[in-house]
């Protein structure tokens, strides 16, 4: 929501390994989940809603945050922390910022660099999923059908994402990342293809804080 997964400091900051001989019901779980994943790309080009997130370290410690969305294809969202701390995260298709209000700190950073083969490319972006991930199929469970997500970049940042999907719309992703923590989103009040103004994807530095850009 980068979709993307987004840390508490960083950029990201949103999806059973296939064997040789697949299981029926698993073929049938990936064929359903990849089908909605393209058909999300393809028939929904803006959407708006709400998450929830969890972020689980290996101490065990858990922490939430919760707040906005909204993305426009290709490459514009605005990913808005609200609690328990403010952070907004917006791109405008070619730069991607984050603001960390406490700090008094942006982050700059160019849009292809910062979504690459991350957790935003798959729900946000517009191009090839083959060319930066691959594709494994899940079991349904929580009543959802579930497909996980592998970069082919050694440098995304994270091991994979799961993807659960109903009705055609993303549900939840779960994130594991190259410091084996694992992120939980869930996803509500998600609506497509409303019409979202061209503001909520721009951004100007605040008075007082400093641009820190990371090209």
């Amino acid at each position: 929501m980068v979709f993307p997964v987004f840390g508490r400091r960083t950029w990201m900051g949103a999806l059973v390994l296939a064997c040789a001989i697949v299981l029926p019901g698993v073929a049938q779980a990936v064929d359903s989940a990849q089908l909605q994943l393209e058909s999300f790309i393809q028939k929904v080009q803006s959407a708006t809603g709400q998450f929830q997130q969890e972020q689980a370290g290996k101490d065990g410690v858990k922490r939430a945050q919760s707040g906005t969305f909204a993305f426009q294809r290709p490459g514009k969202f605005r990913w808005q922390v609200v609690k328990p701390y403010a952070q907004l995260i917006v791109s405008d298709g070619q730069r991607v910022y984050q603001y960390d209000p406490d700090l008094e700190q942006v982050t700059e950073r160019k849009a292809g660099q910062a979504i690459g083969a991350s957790p935003a490319a798959l729900l946000f972006g517009s191009g090839s999923l083959d060319d930066a991930f691959k594709l494994q199929a899940q079991e349904d469970h929580d009543g959802l059908q579930w497909l996980r997500a592998v970069p082919k970049s050694p440098d995304a940042g994270f091991v994979h994402v799961d993807i659960g999907f109903s009705d055609g719309l993303p549900r939840q992703l779960v994130l594991l990342d190259a410091f084996g923590q694992t992120s939980r989103i869930q996803f509500a009040e998600l609506k497509a293809n409303p019409g979202i103004a061209a503001s909520q994807f721009q951004f100007s530095v605040p008075k007082g804080a400093a641009l820190v850009k990371m090209n």
